[in-house]
């Protein structure tokens, strides 16, 4: 059993073939998918519960929990007043909903404009009140200005600064989605109580860094996602992605480790169902 631990299944992408792509990662053996919901706007992040609830329950489908919140390059849709502000009012129900078990994506982006520097940190911080009121865990998106994490840290140093301030008190942790960052950082995202999840995106032939930081990591640090429709793992890079080919990275992750697909499948299983406080054996 694999879990598909971040997927944007409300994309438009998936449209006229959204059952299809469930039915295939049924087949793939992915039995539970988080489907993230921040839409392709911030008035659309309800769509992954919407679709939730479409289809969850019905046979040789997975099981579909969803995130909401308000990605990084939305922070400047957020208005000065933070208890009235009607993304964040939206986020707030989202959240309390019980098929919601996190919060994001949310986090930095410096590569692409879009928001602030000033905008995302106050973005962040207000979403990280909200997610603690809730108690759900967070599902951190960050990427540096350049290519190079090591070379250009201040994403990576303005994030573990709101987390140490605003969220580690919390106990509640969460995912670094995409991971993408060196050692030292994801070590230090593991001290702060977070799961490392890698995407297609290892299987790159240019990723040996990452693969190196993989073979490196705790195996009860790991998950594995597809952040599809994007990052379609090698050798379908380029094309549209889905969570049926979360298989193929951990495929790749379990070869870096030199363990049995079943030890890392059940191992990812357990990491993600003890994040979340869900018994696998009640309604999943």
């Amino acid at each position: 059993m694999l879990i598909d631990s971040h997927c944007h299944l409300d994309s438009e992408r998936y449209t006229t073939d959204r059952r299809a792509v469930l039915e295939r990662a049924f087949a793939a053996g992915i039995r539970t998918i988080l489907s993230i919901g921040i839409g392709d706007t911030p008035e659309e992040m309800a769509a992954a519960l919407h679709h939730a609830r479409e289809f969850n329950g019905q046979a040789n489908l997975p099981r579909q929990y969803v995130s909401a919140g308000i990605y990084p390059h939305s922070t400047a849709l957020i208005g000065p007043d933070l208890h009235a502000d009607p993304l964040l009012v939206q986020l707030d129900g989202l959240l309390a909903q019980p098929e919601t078990i996190a919060c994001g994506e949310i986090g930095i982006d410096y590569f692409h404009e879009g928001a602030t520097r000033e905008q995302q940190l106050a973005g962040l911080k207000a979403q990280l009140r909200l997610a603690s009121k809730h108690k759900r865990p967070i599902l951190i998106h960050c990427r540096p200005k350049g290519d190079d994490p090591s070379g250009n840290p201040q994403a990576w140093d303005d994030l573990f600064a709101s987390l140490e301030s605003e969220w580690d008190h919390t106990g509640l942790g969460g995912i670094m989605h995409c991971f993408s960052g060196s050692l030292a950082q994801a070590r230090r995202s593991i001290e702060l109580g977070f799961l490392i999840s890698f995407a297609g995106n290892l299987t790159f032939p240019k990723s040996q860094s990452l693969r190196e930081i993989a073979t490196l990591l705790p195996l009860d640090s790991l998950l594995v996602e597809t952040d599809a429709p994007w990052l379609a793992p090698a050798p379908d890079r380029g094309k549209r992605n889905e969570p049926a080919f979360a298989l193929r990275t951990a495929q790749m992750l379990a070869s870096l480790r030199g363990i049995p697909l079943e030890e890392l499948a059940s191992a990812t299983s357990r990491n993600f169902h003890h994040l979340f406080r869900i018994n696998p054996g009640v309604g999943n």
